[in-house]
Formats: C-alpha cells, sequence, structure tokens
C-alpha cells in the first residue's frame, strides 16, 4: 500500500523556519514551469479566476509532481467547498474572510476529520492506496485563515485562541480597502495595521503570513513571518518592461 504523502511545507513552518509560496496561478502548466525553482508550495486561485474543478485536480497533481503543497483559496467558509477542494487532492485550505473566533472554528473543522472536525468521509485523491489515510489525513492538510478586514484585526485575540489553524495571513489589500485606503496597501496606516497584527501572532506562538515582494521579503521574515507568499506576475511585467525599455533606447 502506499504511504499517506507529507507535508513537507507544513513540517517546515512546525520547524520554526519559513516557506515560499508562489501564486498567481490558474493553470497546471504554469506549476510545471515554476515546480523546478524550489518554492515551498503553490497558492491555487479559486476565489478569483477561471480554475474549475478538473483544473484543480489538474494543478493539484501538478504541484505533487514537483515536491510542493497545493494550497487553495477557496471562495468562501463552506464546510462542502472546503470538502470538495480537498477532495481534488489539494493539501492544503484558504479561507478568505475570517473576522471572527466561530468563523475560524468553521475553517478549521471543515477541514479536519473527527475529532478535530467534521470533514465530509471521503479521501479524494490524496487517500488512493493509503489504507488508514482517514487516521493520517489531520496531520498533513494545512488550514490557512485569511485575515482581510478591520474586523479580523480587532477580534484577532480570540480568533487566535482557534485550535489547528497552522498559517494566520494578514491580506494587506483587502485590509486597506476597509481601513479608507482602497488601492493603496503600501498607506503608512495599513503598513502598521500589518506590523501590529503580525507581532501580536508571532507573540502568541502562532504562524504569520503576508503577502511580500523582492522589497519586503527580507524585512518580514526578520520581523517572524514563516509563511512568505509572492506572486511571479510582478517578475514578468518587470522584465517585459526593461526589455522593451532596451529594445527602443538601442537605435
Amino acid at each position: 500500500m502506499a504511504s499517506i504523502r507529507i507535508n513537507k511545507a507544513k513540517k517546515k513552518l512546525q520547524n520554526g523556519e519559513v516557506i515560499t509560496v508562489i501564486s498567481g496561478l490558474q493553470s497546471s502548466d504554469i506549476i510545471d514551469f515554476l515546480g523546478p525553482m524550489g518554492f515551498d508550495a503553490a497558492w491555487i486561485e479559486t476565489e478569483h479566476g477561471s480554475v474549475d474543478w478538473d483544473t484543480l485536480g489538474d494543478m493539484t497533481r501538478a504541484c505533487d509532481l514537483w515536491g510542493m503543497m497545493s494550497v487553495t483559496r477557496v471562495n468562501s467558509n463552506d464546510p462542502g467547498l472546503i470538502t470538495r477542494t480537498l477532495d481534488r487532492g489539494s493539501m492544503g485550505i484558504v479561507v478568505p474572510h475570517v473576522n471572527t473566533r466561530e468563523a475560524a472554528e468553521q475553517a478549521a473543522q471543515s477541514t479536519k476529520y473527527s475529532p478535530l472536525g467534521y470533514r465530509g468521509m471521503f479521501g479524494g485523491r490524496q487517500s488512493f492506496g493509503v489504507s488508514d489515510y482517514f487516521h493520517q489525513a489531520n496531520d498533513q492538510t494545512m488550514v490557512v485563515v485569511l485575515l482581510e478586514e478591520v474586523e479580523a484585526l480587532d477580534n484577532l485575540d480570540e480568533i487566535l485562541t482557534v485550535p489547528d489553524i497552522d498559517v494566520f495571513f494578514i491580506a494587506p489589500s483587502d485590509l486597506s480597502q476597509t481601513m479608507g485606503h482602497i488601492g493603496n496597501a503600501g498607506h503608512p496606516d495599513v503598513l502598521e495595521a500589518v506590523d501590529r497584527a503580525i507581532a501580536k501572532i508571532v507573540g502568541a506562538g502562532k504562524v504569520a503570513g503576508t503577502l511580500v515582494n523582492d522589497g519586503t521579503v527580507e524585512a518580514y521574515a526578520q520581523k517572524g513571518v514563516q509563511y512568505l507568499m509572492t506572486s511571479w506576475n510582478a517578475w514578468v511585467a518587470r522584465g517585459a518592461a526593461e526589455f522593451i525599455q532596451k529594445a527602443g533606447s538601442a537605435r
């Protein structure tokens, strides 16, 4: 019989290490392209974009091929939706707009089998050939909650008491909107709120995550952020702009 697939990214977090998470993914071909580059995890996007259930299965298989954890953002904190996403092979779930302790509990319990939760009793692709999948899956499945509104930060102390959540992720873009700075995630008030939240998460002995880029990754890692997520789209845009500029100035 096959052994359960080990969630290497989750293990690194438990060991106090940082993990790198690449986002901006809409197909298995992109994952295959990025796979050899060494990222720990691939953030599969189903709250926005065109990924359907068939595509999701292909994308999680591509992640398995390259040894990356597949972690999928669902579009609502719905137990049935979370169950089906895990059934399609995702090793982790990202739950958006978690603003209260009760919402955090629902996110965690929807992702876990009994006695930790009430995930539907079907193993899906990751269970094939694994005789005791139901007894081991809870240890390998990652739960990420997104703290995206002022309300979430106001309730952060209570949210942090919820067990079985692997990452508390501060989402600066949506947070900026609720703070009255829409489209300006770099506003000083937003950055200060993000820093306060990170400090509180780290101080509670929990794992903090946030969006980073080439210019901020080191600073956030030094602040204790272990779950470092970035998009590859900015690299393409910057490289394209440099190429076009050089082509135009060469004559």
